[in-house]
């Protein structure tokens, strides 16, 4: 009976995500290179939890689009745990175009086909020096059009400027992530 249960635990345990150093591995393996260079993870939408969405609903706007931001399970446990992102937390930002339609509710927006995406890499560790790496994080960009090349510039010149005013918060822009609380 005792080898029963301590398997049932065991096997529960497997379920659930990975935390802390196990998180940084998974990272560090599935989604970095050994050069540092960032691939956009491709399940996210299925398996990673949704922190929230934004919209910039001005077509002229820089990220004008509908924003989703998703990270993996145990990366949004370990920050509501610590108030801080893990080593290995990857953010990934989809922006998608918007739809608009009169519906019976009253006009109503939505998300369309994917345009971009942009990724976050927590580096706690300083593992890479390099273009897309500043701050305690790595940095990517990817375009629907070509979801294998990052096309992020580097950190300072594509991503730092929009990140300036979350400096406080790691650089990410926590109060628009309910699932964090």
């Amino acid at each position: 009976m005792t080898n029963a249960l301590g398997l049932a635990a065991l096997l529960t345990l497997a379920a659930f995500p990975v935390f802390g150093a196990d998180l940084a591995t998974t990272t560090f393996r599935d989604h970095v290179d050994s050069e540092g260079n960032i691939s956009l993870p491709a399940d996210a939408r299925d398996s990673w939890v949704h922190l929230g969405s934004w919209v910039v609903d001005d077509a002229d706007a820089p990220g004008a689009g509908f924003h989703d931001v998703y990270t993996q399970p145990g990366a949004a446990q370990a920050y509501r745990d610590t108030g801080e992102f893990a080593d290995g937390t990857v953010l990934i930002k989809e922006i998608r175009g918007i739809e608009s339609a009169e519906m019976t509710t009253g006009p109503a927006l939505w998300a369309g086909e994917p345009q971009v995406w942009f990724v976050m890499v927590k580096d706690t560790q300083e593992r890479f020096d390099g273009p897309h790496w500043g701050n305690g994080w790595g940095w990517a960009l990817f375009k629907a059009d070509a979801p294998d090349v990052n096309v992020s510039e580097s950190f300072e010149n594509t991503c730092k400027g929009c990140h300036v005013p979350a400096q406080q918060t790691d650089w990410v822009f926590v109060e628009g992530y309910p699932t964090l609380e």
